[in-house]
This record gives C-alpha cells, structure tokens and sequence, in this order.
C-alpha cells in the first residue's frame, strides 16, 4: 500500500484526526453508498463504540457525525455555516445530505454513546444506518477510525489484516521498512526525500505535487501564526487558558535584552508547537501531522527552522515534508498512529520522529543520520499512554506537542554529530511500539479512564 505526503499531512480540523476528522469522512462514505442504493432511505442512526464513545464528547465527535450526514466535509470546512446547520438539525430533527432529500435524524435519539465493549475490529468502531419510513434498517455499516483520518470498513479492515498481503505499491521506490528505505537509498544514491518524491509523481504531475506541498505549509504556518494571536479560554469546560500569545508576548520583549538563556530557544520551540494544538483544541483549522493530536510537533520544528536556524530556506520545505511524510508512512504501515489503538507513543512519538527526519535531512544530513534521528525521536516516547482529562485534547496534549518538537529539534542534532551508526534501528524501535501499544492497558488509550484523565479534577 502506498502512503501519500498528502496521507500523512491532510488539512482538515479540530480537536481530533481519528475522533472529529475520521467520523465525519465515514459519515461521508456512509452518504456515497446510500446515494448508490436502490433502497430509499427516510432517516438515518449512528451508534459510536470504544474509545469514540469514551472520549467523544471531549473530541467533538457527536458534533462530526451529524455535520458528516449533513453533507460537512473537513478540508471545506465552514465554522459559521457548520454552526448554522446544527442549529436547524436540532431544532427540526432532520438533515438534508445533498442527493438524499430531507431526512429524519433527531440528535437526541439517533446518535447513541455505546459504552459497552469496544466493537471487535478497533478501539474507534462507529456503526451508521439508514432507515425506511416505518423506521426499519434497509442499510447498515461498520466503520472504524484507525488514526489521522484513515477510515475503514470492517471488511476492509479484516481484508487488512487477515486476508493476503497486498502487493507492493507500484512505485520506483517501494520501501516497507527502515532497512530497506536505506538499502534503496544507498543502491540509488539518492535522498530520502528525492526517493519519496519520485513515488510520489508516479501519481501526480511535479507542478500538482509542489503546489499541494506548499498549501500544506500555508495552513500549517496561518495556524501557528491565529495560535500565536488568540487569547482566551479554550472550549470544553476545563477552563484552559490560552497560552501561546503571553509566551509569544515575553519572547518578543525580551530579544536584545540579553536576559535570557540561552535554553530560551526551547521556549520558542514549544510556543510554535502548543499554538498550533491550542488552534486544535478551539476547533480550528490544522493539518494531521500525522494526527490532530499531534499536530504541532512538525509545524513547529519547521517553524523554529525557517525562524531561528541560519541558512534555512522555504525552498527546501518540501524536502523536509517528504522526509517526514516517509518516516510517518513507516510507523503508520508497521506499527500504528493511533493513540486510541497505541497510546500516545504513536501520535507525538511518531509525529517527533517525523519531524526529526526532517530537520536532519534540510540540516545536510545523510539517509543514516535522518534514520538515526527518527529513531531517537521515537525511543524517547516509547511507553507514553493517551490520558486526555475529560476527554479533550487539551491536557496533557497542548505542552505534550511542544516537549514533542524540543525532542525531535534534540534527536536531529544528536544524530548530525554521529555517522548513522547505532544500536537500535527504526525498525526495531516501531516494532517496540507496536508490542508496547498492543501490551497497553485499554484505560491509558484515549479512553479517559487512567493516568491523568482520572487523578486531575475535570472541572
């Protein structure tokens, strides 16, 4: 299976990929299939299970499914007329999807928070149906959200992992694992980056390609920046204040002062990550980087590169996005991004190993050290559970995203002092990650029901 850049970075909004994107791109799918279908539906019911249920209230994810069956999609995303719709749909207990006429959907009664067991195939599991007029089921379908907006069937999540393995993707450069990334690289002569590209062209023109890569980057660069200017307090009933402005604010005032330290650098780092995942947090627009969750660690790093770092160049960003894009695609196809089926490990741990590949790459550094550096990156997250209080990702995720880009910033710098020679491969260590998630009690995976979720008072 190939995995795009665009896979791995899609615009989209917030508070969460797997939780508000993925249940409204099912929603979507949903829509698609009953437009298809010879039967005439005359109302529709959604159930969400596991982790969606748990959290879902804390994710927006009853808000999602409901502008999902209203026709809503994320990267067209209108707040204002989104507010609108749900207003008329609670009020007069109907939608109306384009293509399907007018139909009965009541929020109240037709969208169900099923806290039992987890449907069998994924923590984020959500079943849709559509209704006849005396209220019967004529059309029914499981959907799971497996992690920064892939959605699912369940036949095709069985297909996934019981039927048989796919054949390679038809690119010139199909690499599955770390090592073989390294041994194409080597036998090619070519960067990480270089090798993503020419995959990536195999379905795309280079001027589509780099025209979609920069938007990539304006989305990424307009949220840090309304991050960096909002104030206030975010939605959810935590009371959590905004943080990045009043950071920004003393940074600024102290530049020439010669106060700070020089540690002060890291203060940069974290406010460009935390302004991105308190957009995140307010429902605004972000990119996955790989997930909503973690969605400042790569802006920010790229950020605190294009800003701080002498001889860095826009220029080069599609090579750093490349670069990420390639170690993400690794850890999603062999282990998971998915905080809910891995913990946190696998959203701002892969997200740091993301961004510390590409740092290393626009650094100079060669397809060993940018291996080593997501490795590292990765290493230092293994074990870290999703504990969201409340349910919403604000605590600890916002200072998690900023701690997430000082040690990807950290592991790029270690490994250009090395050769890419070391101990533990990237392999090994996504391995890890995987036996870790898999090990994981279900109470530290997005669920709200351990860690920090339950020992911080909610309100």
């Amino acid at each position: 299976m190939f995995l795009s850049v665009f896979d791995m970075f899609k615009v989209g909004i917030g508070p969460s990929s797997s939780h508000t994107m993925g249940p409204m791109l099912a929603a979507a799918r949903f829509l698609d299939r009953l437009r298809t279908s010879p039967f005439h539906a005359h109302g529709l019911r959604a159930s969400l299970h596991g982790s969606l249920a748990f959290t879902g209230l804390g994710h927006a994810t009853d808000r999602a499914t409901i502008l999902g069956l209203a026709g809503f999609a994320p990267d067209s995303y209108d707040a204002a007329r989104a507010e609108a719709a749900l207003h008329d749909i609670r009020l007069q207990r109907q939608l109306s999807p384009p293509g399907l006429g007018v139909l009965r959907f009541d929020p109240e009664r037709d969208l169900i928070f099923d806290y039992g067991p987890a449907l069998p195939g994924h923590a984020n599991g959500m079943i849709l149906r559509a209704t006849d007029a005396q209220g019967d089921v004529i059309l029914e379908e499981t959907y799971y959200s497996i992690g920064g907006g892939f959605v699912l069937t369940a036949r095709e999540l069985a297909d996934s992992t019981s039927g048989p393995k796919p054949p390679r993707a038809d690119v010139p450069y199909p690499f599955e694992t770390a090592a073989e990334m390294l041994a194409m690289a080597r036998a090619s002569g070519l960067s990480i980056a270089a090798m993503k590209r020419a995959n990536e062209l195999r379905f795309r023109t280079p001027d589509d390609l780099d025209r979609r890569i920069a938007r990539l980057w304006q989305v990424m660069r307009a949220c840090i920046d309304r991050g960096m200017a909002a104030e206030g307090i975010l939605p959810g009933g935590l009371r959590v204040r905004r943080r990045a402005k009043g950071i920004h604010d003393q940074l600024l005032a102290e530049r020439g002062l010669n106060i700070t330290a020089p540690h002060t650098i890291n203060d940069w780092m974290a406010l460009y990550a935390m302004a991105v995942n308190e957009e995140n947090a307010a429902g605004g627009q972000v990119v996955t980087a790989p997930t909503n969750g973690a969605a400042g660690v790569v802006p920010g790093v790229i950020r605190y590169w294009l800003d701080h770092v002498p001889g860095a160049t826009p220029a080069r960003l599609a090579e750093f996005l490349l670069t990420a894009a390639a170690i993400g695609g690794l850890c999603k196809h062999n282990a998971s991004i998915s905080g809910a089926e891995c913990g946190c490990q696998a959203e701002v741990g892969s997200a740091a190993a993301m961004a510390a590949a590409g740092l290393c790459a626009v650094l100079g550094g060669t397809p060993e050290q940018v291996e080593n550096a997501a490795e590292i990156a990765l290493e230092h997250h293994l074990g870290m559970t999703c504990d969201p209080v409340k349910g919403l990702v604000q605590v600890p995720c916002i200072e998690r995203n900023g701690l997430g880009a000082i040690k990807a910033v950290s592991a790029a710098s270690l490994s250009l002092r090395g050769d890419g020679q070391h101990l533990v491969s990237l392999d090994a260590c996504i391995e890890t990650m995987r036996q870790t998630g898999r090990d994981m009690h279900e109470k530290y995976k997005e669920t709200a029901l351990g860690g920090l979720a339950v020992n911080v008072p909610n309100c």
